[in-house]
């Protein structure tokens, strides 16, 4: 089986794609990804094939991302999906995956569900196509209903009939590794699956021997490479200073943790560590509400903190906070406060076990495999 994959690419874009192309090469299966130019690197490092597409110039992205930020969270991210993910990335994406549906012809095309241009070209080639999850279902409807004014005009540009109720995109099949206790949503299209098992490895003693619980501290990829940094940074390693804790911070691969000054003897930056590798070790986590981070901590078992940033960030720390599992917080000086509740109050370990549990009842990811071809059989 050819499979196609497409992405806008980013770090919370690829990651949860990753785990099913891992699967389907594991099975004998030909994968191709296809993301924007600037985002080949990160995948092409990986050993996968990678197509190239067009995209728009770095400074319109970012002027649709500044604008979006300056709204309010709901306007802003209607705003984002509309115009740069729906209009701006599909439109200039939409041609070549057109001309890779005709050309090399895939069985199947697999998308993240921010990446709408690649469903539009399976569907005016007649490919099965598949959308994968990024985030919570229910955001994800939402996003879809911001965008599809947009969608309409690209069907019109294939030649494809309108799509008014937009179903065409939400009817597909969809994968997620998100479990259903989480996820808050069992609608009748979604098939769950867990991650591989890795295995548990040792951390560094960074901390000489301490015996305090783990803190991770993190906020994504994208954070630091915005103005959040390093003043976010700093503020939230100073309110866990006096903490009885040892707190392993990572701030991304662009930046040097020596930007942030002398740190408390109890914090360790670090630009990257794997979150397999820290899941297992930690008592608490405190993020941005990034849908990776916070499926990887909770669906580990691990008691979450919420910082929302930008995105669908509010909605995810709503829902940790809905099952119990973690707090929101709205300022980095309330983190301290946040970690202190979560490491003396069971009942966020308890809610946080429930989901690690939901997970651990999942199919793991080689099974997606099966569906996928399924998926591809139902279409011949």
């Amino acid at each position: 089986m050819r499979v196609l994959i497409t992405t806008t690419g980013g770090a919370g874009h690829v990651g949860p794609l990753v785990p099913f192309a891992e699967a389907l090469v594991a099975a004998g299966d030909e994968v191709v990804w296809a993301t924007r130019e600037s985002m080949t690197a990160q995948i092409a490092a990986d050993g996968y094939a990678v197509r190239p597409l067009a995209e728009v110039p770095a400074e319109r992205r970012r002027a649709v991302m500044g604008r979006g930020l300056a709204m309010p969270t709901d306007d802003g991210n209607r705003y984002v999906m509309a115009e740069l993910f729906a209009r701006l990335d599909a439109t200039a994406a939409l041609p070549q995956l057109v001309d890779a549906c005709a050309g090399r012809r895939p069985d199947l095309v697999l998308s993240e569900t921010c990446e709408f241009a690649g469903p539009i070209a399976a569907e005016a080639a007649g490919i099965p196509a598949v959308r994968v999850g990024i985030t919570l279902r229910n955001t994800e409807e939402r996003f879809v209903a911001a965008a599809n004014a947009a969608l309409q005009d690209l069907r019109e540009a294939v030649g494809l009939a309108p799509d008014p109720d937009a179903e065409r995109i939400t009817g597909l099949p969809y994968l997620t590794l998100t479990p259903a206790l989480l996820d808050g949503d069992s609608g009748a299209t979604v098939m769950r699956f867990r991650e591989r098992d890795a295995p548990t490895r040792p951390l560094p003693d960074w901390w000489a021997g301490s015996t305090l619980p783990l803190v991770y501290l993190t906020f994504g990829s994208v954070a630091p490479q915005m103005p959040f940094f390093p003043d976010l940074y700093r503020a939230a390693v100073a309110a866990l200073a006096d903490t009885p804790a040892r707190v392993l911070l990572t701030i991304g691969r662009h930046r040097d943790p020596a930007e942030l000054g002398p740190l408390p003897a109890n914090v360790h930056a670090k630009r990257w560590v794997p979150q397999a590798d820290v899941m297992p070790h930690a008592a608490a986590m405190v993020c941005h509400g990034g849908f990776g981070t916070v499926r990887a901590g909770i669906s580990a078992g691990v008691p979450t903190a919420v910082l929302p940033l930008f995105a669908d960030q509010p909605y995810t720390g709503a829902r940790v906070a809905a099952l119990g599992a973690g707090l929101v917080v709205d300022a980095p000086e309330a983190i301290g406060g946040a970690v202190a509740r979560l490491l003396d109050e069971p009942g966020f370990e308890s809610a946080a076990a429930a989901v690690a549990a939901d997970a651990r009842g999942l199919p793991p990811v080689d099974a997606a495999v099966d569906a996928l071809r399924e998926a591809v059989g139902a279409a011949v």
